[in-house]
């Protein structure tokens, strides 16, 4: 099964999984978009599983969209629906889709999901269920992982439009300020940001003074070099300053009336919030170094694309290596890659925290040597 949001490459965990199965001589089948061809396999003209032959599997691109879809949002604890008022009202279908499991006999899940599914998983292990995560996110945010499937994709593509902002500054004579993927870490702007030589870097980790920034790149910034490249995550803490335009968007109750999905400012950007942290720091690097900066959001195109090479390796790995688990008798566990070694974590270690970039880390000091700007 594979939670919401589409990662490339996915197709290549659901082959390692099944290719090592197969091994083993297990039987397995994939669920459709989530939990939804499960609870609801009328959707589908061909059913809600997907029987994963040899044949199948061994023709299977991995490079390719994912077989079994990634577009339901289903929380089995919290399944928005009408009810006889035509009212939406939230119930928990959890014993409804353990039965159904039972029914089509599948005695242990594989689940391929980010940090909200891991919590689904870890309630759904507690009232029974056999299950083994492999984590998967864009951001890299999932603790008890070094490296989660997806993100190596990601920053191979942010790499490459960062170095097309800075060409594309470079002959503007402007400032880039190109927002990238990362609302509670900033693994990703920090590592694409060093690769692209960037002048600044900002990250959630560490608030921002916009004034600290623009006097770095007044200071890079001549005759020979008018031009600037400023990397922003866009969960990225931009501290209060008199001299720096607030660009706050009016408060309204829209966040209240989205439960339970709503993320977020309490503001009109709770449904999209793109591009909101790259424009803040753009309109006050404009009036504080008075030179013309242009946003650009990269934003969820960073989850498009081929997967790279490291996580078709990867994706394979963390699918034989769930099936290892099960087959080890381990269960309510994810798989985590700790290298050089492919490791089994509990779920309560991995659920309720996020993986984000310590004070001392490698990257940080690196970003230093190299002079470029982190905002403090």
């Amino acid at each position: 099964m594979v939670g919401a949001g589409f990662v490339p490459g996915m197709n290549a965990v659901i082959k390692g999984a099944a290719l090592a199965a197969g091994e083993l001589g297990w039987e397995v089948v994939g669920i459709r978009d989530g939990f939804e061809g499960l609870l609801h396999p009328e959707h589908y003209p061909e059913g809600g599983l997907v029987p994963l032959t040899p044949h199948l599997v061994e023709t299977l691109d991995p490079a390719a969209g994912s077989l079994l879809g990634q577009s339901g949002r289903i929380d089995p604890f919290n399944v928005r629906q009408l009810n006889e008022d035509e009212i939406i009202e939230e119930v928990d279908q959890s014993d409804e889709l353990l039965a159904r499991l039972k029914e089509e006999k599948i005695e242990a899940l594989i689940s391929v999901v980010g940090g909200q599914g891991l919590t689904i998983c870890y309630k759904l292990h507690a009232k029974g269920l056999n299950i083994v995560c492999v984590p998967r996110a864009i951001e890299n945010d999932i603790a008890s992982t070094l490296v989660s499937f997806g993100f190596n994709s990601a920053l191979s593509f942010t790499i490459e439009m960062l170095d097309k902002a800075r060409q594309a500054a470079q002959a503007a004579r402007k400032v880039a300020v190109v927002e990238v993927l990362g609302v509670q870490s900033g693994w990703l702007a920090l590592q694409a940001g060093i690769a692209a030589g960037a002048d600044a870097v900002l990250i959630p980790e560490i608030p921002c003074d916009l004034q600290t920034v623009a006097a770095k790149l007044k200071e890079k910034m001549t005759n020979r070099r008018s031009y600037g490249l400023v990397v922003v995550a866009e969960g990225a803490k931009i501290v209060d300053n008199s001299q720096v335009p607030a660009n706050k968007v009016p408060e309204n109750t829209l966040k209240a009336s989205l439960s339970p999905l709503a993320a977020g400012d309490n503001s009109t950007y709770v449904i999209q919030r793109s591009g909101l942290a790259a424009e803040t720091v753009a309109n006050g690097l404009q009036l504080l170094i008075a030179e013309e900066t242009f946003p650009l959001v990269i934003g969820l195109w960073a989850r498009g694309g081929a997967p790279t090479a490291v996580d078709r390796q990867l994706g394979l790995a963390y699918g034989a290596g769930a099936v290892q688990a099960l087959n080890a008798g381990q269960d309510g566990v994810m798989v985590a890659f700790v290298p050089p070694a492919i490791k089994f974590v509990p779920l309560a270690e991995a659920i309720n925290k996020v993986r984000t970039v310590p004070a001392d880390n490698e990257f940080l000091k690196t970003a230093r040597s190299l002079g470029i700007c982190l905002g403090n």
